[in-house]
């Protein structure tokens, strides 16, 4: 068809518009090894310890704290998932807050020592359960070797983890549990009126992004 006829001229005047059309960019892949920061706005560890108030006909409680001072960085590694690192990550014990000011003052004063000992740190040593591949957006199952110093005492400790990468966005959930008396305090006790176990349940959920 020739281009001096209606159908001709048309088709010269689409076939302009799409050499001269922008080419949209194409879409930024994410870096093979990139670092993470952990949000403490995004953030919190938690602990939780079973109590009884011997006062109260020994009602049964768990008390519960939680901080958001929390701080570390993750390594992520999309080429060799095997050579994803976790940094040294801290808690500002100290700022724990539970549904009581007379327990947590006590905690920081007495028992924990955290306004004495406001930092527990742990420094991770091993992975267990990294991936050959990375796959976007699933959920990793994975337990966390270190050594967790609390006060002026430092345990091997393990976490439970869960870790889960989506675009700019990594989130994850650890768990452990330890002793009191194996960091050298001993669990708050108060004649005739509570006794707290022994045992301490902490949880970490957290949100990082590239930094």
């Amino acid at each position: 068809m020739s281009p001096d006829r209606p159908g001709g001229l048309i088709l010269g005047l689409a076939a302009a518009v799409i050499l001269t059309a922008p080419v949209p960019p194409a879409p930024a892949t994410a870096p093979v090894v990139q670092r993470f920061v952990i949000v403490p706005a995004e953030s919190q560890v938690t602990y939780r310890v079973a109590e009884t108030f011997i006062n109260e006909g020994n009602r049964l409680n768990v008390a519960v704290g939680m901080t958001n001072a929390i701080r570390g960085e993750i390594i992520i590694n999309r080429g060799d998932p095997r050579q994803s690192r976790v940094g040294v990550i801290t808690v500002d014990i100290s700022r724990f807050q539970s549904d009581s000011s007379r327990r947590d003052n006590a905690i920081r004063g007495r028992w924990l020592e955290s306004s004495r000992f406001p930092t527990a740190e742990f420094t991770p040593t091993e992975i267990e359960g990294l991936p050959a591949a990375h796959e976007e957006g699933k959920d990793l199952r994975l337990v966390i070797s270190g050594r967790l110093k609390v006060r002026d005492v430092t345990r091997l400790t393990k976490f439970q983890t869960t870790l889960t990468l989506s675009g700019t966005t990594l989130s994850g959930l650890a768990t452990t549990k330890f002793l009191m008396t194996d960091f050298g305090f001993q669990p708050p006790s108060i004649l005739g009126i509570l006794r707290a176990e022994n045992e301490v349940s902490v949880e970490l959920r957290f949100m990082a992004r590239p930094q």
